[in-house]
């Protein structure tokens, strides 16, 4: 992953922009747990990767106790939080940029005060988020940065990987604002024209309301599912007319 500087990170949590409190998270990680499969042949120690251990670490921020400050969203500890952390290369994250998502048990909300009131929320290593348990990798790609939508999408989409792959794989979303209902989804495509573009079967929402803060993790129907090289989001209006959203797709490789 290219270099960058931390101010461009943002953190979304639940439908919660909490960036603007937010000083620090982390370690993002992706770890695995190691198969010892050395043989009394074998000259050096051999291992495969086993289980997959998701770790979003830690985040520390300012205190804010305003109805959608950090303290409203995470003074509750014990609860799963689908957590999106948008990545900026060098400034505002952006379509095509990486995110990182998943959904971790909070496991604790802590305070202190020097010079200003500070908090930190751990939480804990994850194997499991939500409907997407076959697929291990948190690092996605950023198909809609945080925006006020208003039209449906007739763009080009994001070229994550230059070829097309059958393995499946997920969406996530933070629904932040919005007038009504909407439904979001993921599209594909085998060459980057609108009209090319069509539904990538699972990934969708559904009907919901925008109005509410939101989030989630949804995978494709099938693990063996194709998705095709390029990749966009769309939204198709309800009731709303405007609807403000962040949106990343995670490819599986295998």
């Amino acid at each position: 992953m290219p270099r960058t500087n931390n101010k461009w990170t943002r953190v979304y949590i639940g439908g919660y922009d909490l960036s603007g409190n937010a000083r620090q998270i982390g370690p993002l990680a992706l770890t695995y747990d190691e198969a010892d499969m050395t043989t009394l042949a074998d000259e050096v120690k051999c291992v495969l990767p086993a289980h997959a251990q998701v770790s979003l670490g830690t985040l520390n921020a300012v205190l804010d106790n305003s109805t959608s400050g950090i303290h409203t969203v995470l003074s509750s500890p014990g609860q799963m939080q689908c957590v999106m952390v948008a990545i900026g290369m060098a400034a505002e994250p952006a379509q095509g940029n990486p995110v990182f998502v998943g959904e971790f048990e909070q496991s604790g909300y802590n305070s202190e005060q020097s010079g200003g009131v500070y908090v930190s929320a751990p939480f804990e290593s994850s194997s499991v988020r939500g409907n997407v348990v076959e697929y291990e990798n948190p690092f996605g790609v950023l198909l809609r940065p945080k925006t006020a939508t208003t039209a449906t999408n007739n763009a080009t989409g994001v070229d994550d990987y230059g070829a097309a792959t059958s393995f499946g794989g997920y969406m996530t979303y933070q629904v932040f604002a919005g007038n009504g209902t909407a439904t979001i989804k993921v599209q594909h495509a085998s060459t980057n024209t609108d009209a090319s573009f069509a539904d990538l079967s699972g990934c969708t929402t559904g009907v919901i309301n925008c109005s509410t803060p939101s989030a989630g993790c949804i995978a494709t129907t099938l693990r063996t599912t194709t998705v095709n090289r390029y990749i966009r989001w769309q939204i198709v209006f309800g009731t709303a007319t405007s609807v403000t959203f962040a949106l990343g797709f995670h490819r599986a490789l295998r």
